[in-house]
């Protein structure tokens, strides 16, 4: 009998082109296939709820899986991960309905970005793998002020990349939080869905910001012409980390981040 289950995965993006499957590249959704096939000797649907590109990290990404599947949720995160290598893990695993969907089913997501500013390499801290070495100085309350213009519902095309086509750039940012601690500066973005490479043009913009290149006021600009050309750079991706997706009952998301 066919079941759906909730995977909650965790991940080191750094050698793998991303979570979408792609022929002849090594992906998070193509190494998790992989293993539920051998695992259930038959071919299985297994869908995420956030496309993470090349090198981004996840610690709480999730996904569903459905296939015919007698064996008790909670042992699959371990039958699942002794098939899996060390660079990819699935935390928990869960029975849901039939009408979940990873993706569609999302209501909320948060994102985390770790910058290192310091003059110093982050080799040194053994954060090259996880953290974008901005060396110049950043003014937190300059970058606060301009986060606090993108919170709520707006057009956020000027944020986003060329990449999947959507319906609508219109998305819903629910808190951007930025915090120092010693020499990494965090930045938290929570959201109802997230355009193609958004957070990474968010980050970008608000150290243009934080260094002193831009106003504050800029950030309004951006959202009121909606033009790419006008924000930031796109910031690496080994900085960026999905920590979580929140789902309800009865609310959807059409988010494909």
């Amino acid at each position: 009998m066919e079941r759906v289950f909730k995977l909650v995965i965790a991940y080191d993006g750094t050698d793998f082109h991303g979570w979408q499957a792609q022929p002849g590249l090594r992906t998070v959704q193509g190494e998790l296939q992989q293993a539920c096939t051998r695992l259930l000797r038959r071919p299985v649907e297994l869908v995420g709820a956030s496309r993470t590109d090349a090198g981004v990290h996840a610690r709480g990404q999730a996904a569903h899986l459905r296939a015919d599947c007698a064996i008790p949720a909670e042992s699959l995160p371990r039958a699942i991960g002794a098939r899996l290598p060390p660079d990819v893990a699935v935390l928990e695993a869960r029975p849901v309905g039939p009408d979940f969907h990873a993706t569609r089913s999302a209501c909320a997501k948060l994102y985390r970005y770790t910058i290192y500013n310091s003059h110093r390499p982050p080799v040194e801290r053994l954060l090259q793998r996880y953290a974008w070495h901005v060396w110049y100085p950043l003014e937190l309350e300059r970058m606060r002020a301009a986060a606090e213009l993108l919170l709520g519902r707006h057009d956020f095309a000027g944020f986003a990349n060329q990449g999947a086509v959507r319906e609508s750039t219109v998305r819903t940012i629910h808190r951007v939080g930025i915090e120092r601690h010693g020499e990494q500066v965090l930045i938290d973005v929570e959201g109802d869905g997230f355009l193609y490479n958004q957070v990474r043009v968010t980050v970008g913009t608000l150290v243009e910001v934080g260094r002193g290149h831009w106003p504050p006021e800029r950030v309004a600009e951006i959202l009121d012409r909606c033009d790419r050309r006008l924000a930031g750079p796109t910031a690496p991706a080994h900085g960026l980390c999905l920590q979580w997706v929140r789902y309800a009952l009865n609310r959807k998301s059409d988010d494909g981040a």
